[in-house]
């Protein structure tokens, strides 16, 4: 899986996408960080409404479970001390973290898929959110080890629809804009 993400990028970020005849000059595409900001803003509340609601429902846990779990990196172990019910703090803190995280992620996303359209956006999304999952759960356990017990198809999913939804939005909001760029001819 990692290999597949690095040849996608060595083969989409090369510098140089000549978009004209001229030896001399050549255009770069640009990324549009508007549509990055707005893509992530909306991927990342879809991403904390579906955990919110596919979590409860196929693995068993409390809403407010999930609430303290998502706030936890930011709060530590002790939220998540039961009883698993409404707690202010945690909501606030578990939203806020999951929109800037998810505006981070897209950024990253948005700088791998400026190139393709619509289609490779959504496909190529959902591979990098395959891979935060992987990021998520394989590697950040370690210094969150209570993220352990959370692992399972779902989390693979809301991850992958997640790297989708801001993938494809991204390349539906976005207005390409080209530079230009000099060659050195040697």
């Amino acid at each position: 899986m990692w290999i597949c993400c690095i040849l996608v990028l060595i083969f989409i970020q090369d510098p140089l996408f000549p978009m004209t005849n001229n030896p001399k000059t050549a255009h770069r595409k640009v990324v549009d960080w508007n549509a990055t900001f707005w893509s992530g803003l909306v991927a990342g509340i879809f991403f904390y409404c579906l955990n919110l609601l596919l979590t409860p429902l196929l693995i068993g846990a409390n809403e407010w479970a999930m609430v303290r779990l998502l706030a936890s990196p930011f709060l530590g172990e002790q939220i998540l001390a039961p009883p698993a019910t409404l707690n202010w703090g945690a909501l606030s803190v578990s939203v806020i973290g999951t929109l800037l995280l998810s505006l981070i992620f897209t950024s990253l996303i948005s700088v791998v898929v400026h190139k393709g359209g619509l289609l490779s956006g959504i496909l190529l999304g959902a591979v990098l959110g395959l891979a935060l999952y992987a990021i998520n759960f394989y590697t950040l356990t370690y210094f969150f080890p209570w993220f352990f017990a959370m692992r399972s198809g779902v989390m693979v999913f809301v991850h992958m629809v997640f790297g989708a939804v801001a993938g494809g939005l991204y390349e539906a909001l976005e207005v390409e804009v080209f530079e230009e760029i000099e060659e050195k001819i040697a």
